[in-house]
């Protein structure tokens, strides 16, 4: 359990600096809400945290959250500018962490490594579409040239995959950095179940073809069920069931609400994530800290978060989408429900997250100072050794 903040007990307080897709607007992205209860609790910590986010229309016109104690947000409207207002600021941070997608990624994390003294950090929360995108050549916002200029690379995903970024594009250091859900914003609450089930999130054609089978399918096949999807980008020729209502955006603070209107929470994973495995979304601790039981389709290490039968159901078709409907009584949803919460609330908060930050950091610091006094004491051994006798 996450419970002492203290500076003290975990020595000196470090300057983070982020540098992410968003954290003003959580429009379209499940970025912002990691980025506002990671920097919250390193700021809880006793550190301080300035983030830095490109300023750009879709998210300015879609903030919800333009400020926040718990961080210094700087918007920014060019690499230039970037450039130009916080060089300072980057140079003499403890730990500088670049997030994935952030425009001209590649550009900005070529300054932030040759311009930082601390920890640089990638903090890849798209880890699959990633690596996808350098296989393909596609730069968009990290080169296969930069990845091993970077102290550390956090990555949403686990398993192999921290191996393979390793081997195959020589990072020096990974480590696995789940997204999470922040039990100050996302708990169980008693109000009316107005959905037999629901799900959220934005539309990828990739997820779709499963969406049809465990959603779209199901509602039509229950037609006096009560379904609902929320989420941005869908496109006209999607025809949902006419007992699916549909949520175009729905904000961070309606989250909790949304979660606890339903009977069950359907987990959609989108298709690179189930090829990598071991990709929790942060929609699935969110659902879960709600203690709303969550139905998911299948993944390669769903099993070692949470414990699949006990703590979450696991549909692979409409059918067992239908089952689960069905057959599962009130008393097994809630208990299934609450195991997962406090599943959540033992491992996937934003607190443990921020604890592996400063973790990271702090070893890598250790490791830059021990080398740094190596270096010293045997440039001082040989100027000693080679000084001409007078």
């Amino acid at each position: 359990m996450i419970s002492d903040y203290s500076t003290s007990a975990r020595g000196e307080k470090l300057r983070f600096v982020f540098l992410g897709l968003s954290i003003t607007s959580s429009w379209g992205n499940g970025h912002a809400t990691t980025y506002r209860g990671l920097t919250r609790e390193l700021t809880k910590r006793g550190h301080e945290v300035s983030f830095l986010e490109r300023d750009v229309p879709w998210y300015s016109a879609n903030r919800d959250l333009p400020g926040t104690p718990y961080a210094r947000i700087h918007l920014y409207k060019s690499l230039e500018e970037l450039r130009d207002r916080f060089t300072t600021l980057v140079r003499d941070a403890s730990a500088v962490i670049v997030g994935s997608y952030v425009p001209e990624g590649v550009a900005v994390s070529e300054w932030v490594t040759d311009t930082a003294h601390g920890v640089t950090a990638f903090y890849d929360i798209d880890t699959p579409i990633t690596l996808r995108k350098l296989e393909c050549g596609d730069y968009e916002y990290l080169s296969p040239d930069v990845i091993p200029k970077f102290s550390l690379y956090l990555s949403f995903t686990g398993g192999p995959v921290l191996r393979r970024i390793r081997r195959q594009y020589g990072a020096g250091r990974t480590a696995t950095l789940y997204c999470s859900a922040d039990p100050e914003l996302y708990y169980p609450e008693t109000i009316e179940k107005r959905w037999d089930m629901g799900f959220l999130g934005t539309y990828g054609a990739d997820r779709q073809p499963a969406l049809d089978e465990l959603f779209i399918k199901p509602a039509m096949a229950l037609r006096f069920g009560r379904f609902v999807a929320a989420g941005p980008l869908y496109p006209d020729t999607i025809v949902w069931p006419p007992n699916v209502q549909r949520i175009e955006h729905l904000p961070p603070a309606s989250h909790r609400n949304f979660y606890n209107s339903q009977r069950f929470a359907l987990n959609v994973t989108r298709a690179d994530m189930v090829q990598a495995g071991f990709s929790p979304s942060v929609r699935l601790f969110e659902a879960a800290s709600c203690a709303v039981p969550i139905i998911s389709d299948d993944w390669r290490g769903l099993h070692s978060i949470f414990r699949i039968g006990s703590e979450i159901l696991v549909a692979r078709n409409s059918a067992e989408i239908l089952h689960h409907l069905k057959t599962v009584p009130e008393e097994e949803q809630i208990r299934i429900g609450e195991r997962a919460r406090a599943r959540v609330l033992r491992q996937h908060t934003p607190a443990h997250r921020a604890a592996e930050v400063e973790r990271q950091v702090r070893e890598i610091l250790g490791t830059q100072t021990s080398r740094a006094t190596t270096v010293s004491l045997y440039t001082r051994r040989d100027a000693i050794c080679t000084t001409p006798e007078a």
